[in-house]
């Protein structure tokens, strides 16, 4: 029953405060999970396309070709489907903080988020199936189990900025992006 109150409390402060860092989900009600926000665009250029679990598709466009425009702030749901389209970007910021830019022909599934602020059995699976992208590790690598899936090979993530390119034919390409001290 706590959980149940935890996860209300949550959908209240949602309401109030749009997209708020401190959303939760649970992993044991699936069907609210997939109603609740994971996290939101930032910035969207070019065309991106978001397949809903319902198989619903909304196609995002900031240029003024097919499409509705991309408004700063959509949000985005687990098990939703991003695509970028050859002049595609977005900037993605997950509720934990985890923040993602994706670049032209991406394709990248949100498949599991289970994030709650005091917890420290916190998950996030995320698929990279195509295209480039650079993300900066939230709270979930540092409390609980960050894992990336690629065509060869999933990662543990536990804190770092990755960039990550998955070629056409499946070969991946894995760095970690180092700051410069001055």
């Amino acid at each position: 029953m706590r959980t149940l109150g935890i996860c209300i409390t949550l959908v209240v402060a949602l309401v109030v405060a749009s997209f708020d860092t401190t959303m939760a989900q649970t992993a044991s009600d699936t069907a609210r999970a997939l109603a609740s926000p994971i996290g939101k665009f930032v910035k969207v250029a070019g065309v991106v396309t978001v397949e809903r679990a319902n198989a619903a598709v909304v196609q995002a466009s900031a240029s003024s070709g097919g499409g509705a425009p991309v408004k700063d702030g959509d949000l985005v749901y687990r098990s939703d489907v991003i695509l970028t389209g050859a002049d595609g970007k977005a900037s993605l910021v997950f509720a934990d903080g985890t923040a993602f830019n994706i670049s032209g022909n991406a394709r990248m599934e949100l498949n599991e988020f289970v994030y709650n602020p005091d917890g420290r059995s916190n998950t996030s699976l995320f698929s990279l199936l195509k295209g480039t992208f650079t993300f900066v590790a939230g709270k979930i690598a540092k409390t609980g189990n960050m894992r990336l899936d690629t065509p060869v090979a999933t990662m543990g993530i536990r804190g770092t900025t990755p960039h990550v390119v998955v070629s056409e034919d499946g070969t991946v390409k894995f760095s970690t992006l180092v700051e410069e001290k001055r």
